[in-house]
C-alpha cells in the first residue's frame, strides 16, 4: 500500500450502500480477513453496514469493470473525538495504490481529526500511517487460551449470586452498570439502549451465556460476563469473553476473576468449545495481568492511529 504506483481505480463516496454493495464489502472483508489472519472491520462497523439507516460515509474503490478493490467506512457520529475510520483492500488488488487512494479520500471526506484502526498491526498499515502523519495512539490486544487447560473454580464473594441475563427486565440496570464499569472507556462506557438492543437481536446472542453477578440481599448488579461464540463456515468455532465488567464498588473482591472463570466454564461445558479469545487495551495493565494469570497469552494486536 505504501510504495505502490498510483492506482487507476475509481474511488466514489456515498452516504448509503445498496444491499448489493454491502454484500460486495462483506465479501471483500472475508477475503482480507482470510489473507491477513485478522478481520479488517470490527463489530461496530459490521452492525452499521447491516443497518441501512445508520449514519456513515462510505468510500469504495472499483476497477473499470466494477470489481470492488477497496472500502473505507467513516463513522462521523462522534464529533468530540473525531471521525472513526476502518479501511480494507482486497488481497488480489494490493500494492497498486488502492489503499493510498482510499486514504486520500478519507482525508478529503473527514475534514477534521481522524481515528483509524489497523486490525492485525500490519507493516503496510504502519508505513501508510507514518507517510500520512498519523501517530500510534492506542493498542488493543487479542489474547487467547485453550479451554482444554484447567479453569479455576469460580469463587464468588460472600452474598453474591450468579444468574443469566433477562432481556427486557435487566436492560436498564445493565446499561447503568456498564456505564459505571467502563466510565473511562472511549467506546464501551457510552453504550445506549439502541446499542444493547441491536446486539440482543444478533443470531449469536444467548442469554444463558450473559452472566450477571447480583447482590443476594438487594438484587443489585455488581458485575457481568457476556460471552459470545464465533461460528463462520470454513473456520473453527471459538468463544469470546465479549464484555466483562465489575462495578467499582466491588473492585478488589475477586469478582472479576470469578466471573471470568464462570464464563470460560460455560463456553467449555455448555457450548462445547476448546478455545477462547478476548480483547483488552494494552494500557489496562490490571486486566492484562488478570487474564495472564488465567492462562491467556497475546495472539495479535490492533492499532489505533490518530491524526494531528
Amino acid at each position: 500500500m505504501s510504495s505502490a504506483e498510483p492506482t487507476s481505480d475509481r474511488v466514489a463516496r456515498t452516504d448509503r450502500l445498496s444491499p448489493t454493495e454491502v454484500a460486495d464489502v462483506l465479501i471483500l472483508a472475508r477475503a482480507a480477513g482470510d489473507a491477513d489472519g485478522a478481520d479488517p472491520f470490527d463489530e461496530h462497523v459490521l452492525l452499521r453496514l447491516r443497518d441501512a439507516d445508520a449514519p456513515a460515509v462510505h468510500l469504495t474503490a472499483r476497477t473499470d469493470d466494477g470489481a470492488l478493490t477497496g472500502y473505507a467506512h467513516l463513522d462521523t457520529t462522534d464529533a468530540a473525538t473525531g471521525t472513526g475510520v476502518e479501511l480494507a483492500v482486497h488481497p488480489a488488488y494490493r500494492r497498486r495504490g488502492t489503499g493510498r487512494a482510499l486514504a486520500r479520500g478519507v482525508l478529503a471526506a473527514a475534514g477534521g481529526p481522524l481515528r483509524v484502526w489497523a486490525h492485525g498491526d500490519h507493516p503496510s498499515a504502519a508505513a501508510l500511517a507514518v507517510d500520512l502523519g498519523f501517530h500510534r495512539a492506542r493498542v488493543l490486544w487479542q489474547m487467547r487460551r485453550p479451554l482444554t487447560a484447567p479453569i479455576p473454580e469460580p469463587r464468588l464473594p460472600e452474598g453474591v449470586t450468579l444468574r443469566a441475563f433477562r432481556p427486557g427486565d435487566d436492560d436498564e440496570a445493565w446499561l447503568a452498570l456498564n456505564a459505571r464499569a467502563f466510565a473511562a472507556h472511549p467506546e464501551q462506557g457510552r453504550w445506549s439502549p439502541a446499542d444493547l438492543r441491536v446486539r440482543l437481536t444478533e443470531p449469536w446472542f444467548d442469554p444463558a451465556g450473559f452472566l450477571l453477578a447480583a447482590e443476594e440481599s438487594t438484587g443489585r448488579l455488581l458485575g457481568f460476563h457476556w460471552t459470545k461464540v464465533h461460528e463462520r463456515p470454513g473456520s473453527a468455532r471459538i468463544g469470546e469473553v465479549y464484555v466483562l465488567g465489575v462495578d467499582p464498588s466491588a473492585h478488589g473482591s475477586g469478582l472479576g476473576k470469578a466471573l471470568t472463570a464462570a464464563g470460560l466454564a460455560h463456553l467449555r461445558d455448555r457450548r462445547g468449545l476448546d478455545r477462547v479469545m478476548l480483547y483488552v487495551d494494552e494500557s489496562n495493565t490490571g486486566a492484562v495481568a488478570l487474564y495472564e494469570r488465567l492462562g491467556f497469552a497475546r495472539w495479535s494486536a490492533h492499532v489505533n492511529y490518530q491524526s494531528g
